[in-house]
């Protein structure tokens, strides 16, 4: 490098070759900005219509993709020498053309994916070039190491694009991955060492003793409504004491109006298991699932048809006289309980009115005359009606008049 006097003594010997130099210099420096300029400009072009709509994870996927890919070129530029021979420029020319066919066919499967939600053969062909590379990468190492390291790179460029696919497939499908069956989640779950439900240790332990409680609770029931033997019922006490003492000792059953509520919810829900049967399933796909009619009536022999008469029983006050009983499982449980109180009646030797039934049961009056109507016809209701009528001349008017066997209505001309 020229010291300062040498660069003073050229300056002054020959001012005319300093100018131009000067000059020369200020253009390259120009022209140097111009060029930085253009190259900033391009670069954030670039970035902000490429870059920038991107996740980051996708960005770093294309630099990882590009960094394996150039790996594999430099193995495939060193192959296509001591192998094939070639160089100069059709060394150049020829070396990375199965990198070129990679990128090709990765372009084409992302198109494909987009039209058709399909990779198609393109996406077969990048994995089946990526392997063609790095076996022919890894041929011309020389050393197991570098074998591994060439035989890797291509696989791994290609796993970040087949995940890049997937992501985008998915994007465009609106579908998501599998949800395999077999997990180490679910086998947990299965041997009862994991649970489902994100409760604290505590809370399963009250849950389990509650349910021992009640499990036990329904077990004496049953032995007692089945008449079992004494030794049965004791061990079956012993058992319902001793799980009741422990969950006073460990859940606070006593204090805590949470754990009492869900005991008797458990004990209600364990002794009413036949009232399933009787249970309302509704089609999920019914218009209008909270409003069910009533089953229409069945009709009623001509005789009676023609001695239906309003009746004076309307003025006693009855529970809730309006509103119709619409659901199935709640008609079946009123039904159940007019008949026991209608048998209880007929036992004793009298036959119940309309209004009793409905101010018993707390139903309206309507409901309350079809179902009499019905059961006042039979032989044990009918002879107490007739009896009523030969020795006291009372005729029947809770509902409709009842019918004799030879068909005649019992009723005052």
């Amino acid at each position: 490098m020229p010291t300062f006097e040498e660069i003073t003594t050229f300056i002054t010997e020959k001012p005319l070759a300093t100018a131009v130099i000067a000059l020369a210099s200020l253009a390259a420096l120009a022209l140097a900005f111009l060029v930085l300029r253009v190259i900033w400009r391009a670069t954030a072009w670039l970035f902000s219509r490429y870059v920038a709509p991107r996740p980051i994870e996708d960005v770093l996927t294309i630099v990882a993709a590009s960094i394996a890919t150039g790996v594999s070129a430099q193995g495939m530029w060193r192959f296509s020498g001591d192998v094939l021979g070639l160089d100069g420029p059709l060394r150049l020319l020829l070396f990375a053309f199965i990198e070129v066919a990679i990128i090709t066919s990765a372009v084409r499967a992302r198109r494909n994916m987009r039209e058709n939600f399909s990779a198609g053969i393109d996406g077969i062909a990048v994995w089946a070039l990526t392997c063609l590379t790095a076996v022919l990468s890894s041929m011309d190492a020389g050393s197991f190491p570098e074998a591994v390291f060439r035989l890797a790179a291509p696989l791994v460029a290609a796993w970040l694009w087949e995940r890049g696919m997937a992501i985008e497939r998915h994007r465009i499908r609106g579908t998501g991955r599998i949800n395999w069956r077999l997990t180490p989640e679910r086998l947990l779950v299965r041997l009862g060492l994991a649970e489902v439900s994100d409760r604290t240790t505590s809370e399963v332990d009250a849950h389990r003793r509650l349910t021992r409680v009640a499990l036990a609770a329904k077990r004496a029931k049953a032995l007692r409504e089945a008449g079992a033997p004494d030794r049965k019922m004791r061990a079956a006490l012993a058992k319902l004491d001793k799980a009741m003492d422990q969950a006073v000792e460990h859940t606070g059953l006593a204090v805590d109006a949470g754990r009492q509520e869900a005991l008797l919810a458990q004990i209600a829900a364990l002794y009413n298991t036949t009232a399933l049967i009787d249970a309302d399933p509704r089609v999920p796909w019914e218009p209008e699932r909270d409003h069910r009619p009533v089953p229409a009536r069945p009709e009623l022999p001509p005789a009676l048809a023609e001695l239906v008469r309003e009746e004076d029983d309307e003025e006693i006050p009855v529970i809730d006289p309006a509103p119709q009983v619409v659901d199935t499982a709640q008609r079946a449980v009123l039904l159940r309980q007019a008949r026991a109180y209608w048998d209880r009646r007929i036992a004793k030797g009298m036959v119940p009115r309309t209004v009793d039934i409905a101010q018993e049961v707390g139903i309206p009056l309507p409901l309350a005359r079809e179902w009499r109507a019905l059961w006042k016809l039979e032989p044990a209701a009918h002879a107490l009606i007739e009896q009523l009528y030969q020795q006291h001349g009372i005729v029947d008017t809770g509902a409709f008049p009842a019918i004799a066997d030879d068909g005649r209505v019992l009723a005052k001309s």
